[in-house]
């Protein structure tokens, strides 16, 4: 089944909500090398300004997949995920997530298109807090490959 174009211009409402704790920023630090001990340290956050243990720059993905996957999982959008490959991410914080934070993800498929055979998919992420206010919008751009490529 192929990339279902017609997608373009949905949007989904927030997600649950995402409850950041220390211990997934310490991980996801860990992970990627992200080394400055504001990401796992307390005091070290708070001595820089936070509230408490800041998030590195990549992690509001974590969140933003989370919420892509009411998209990408549903079975009449025609995506095969073993056949995606991550083209592009982009990033634009309106300020940093830290430990305690209750975020919600709303999502937008902001285009479908077909290029050379591939579907090229981009979609938006809009988190904010639970009072709405905006924390990181997270854009993403998917290439899916057609079926005889896989």
């Amino acid at each position: 089944m192929p990339v279902d174009i017609t997608f373009a211009g949905r949007a989904y409402p927030p997600g649950d909500v995402y409850v950041v704790s220390r211990e997934k920023l310490r991980e996801f630090a860990e992970a990627t090398g992200a080394t400055h001990p504001a990401h796992t340290d307390v005091d070290a956050a708070r001595a820089l300004g936070h509230p408490d243990v800041v998030a590195p720059p990549t992690f509001a993905v974590v969140v933003a997949q989370r919420t892509e996957a009411q998209y990408v999982q549903d079975p009449a959008a025609g995506i095969d995920f073993s056949r995606v490959v991550h083209a592009d991410e982009r990033f634009t914080h309106h300020r940093p997530i830290h430990a305690g934070d209750r975020l919600r993800t709303a999502l937008h498929v902001d285009a479908v298109t077909q290029r050379a055979g591939l579907s090229m998919v981009t979609t938006r992420c809009e988190i904010a807090d639970e009072d709405g206010t905006p924390v990181a919008t997270v854009l993403s751009m998917l290439a899916v490959r057609p079926e005889e490529d896989a």
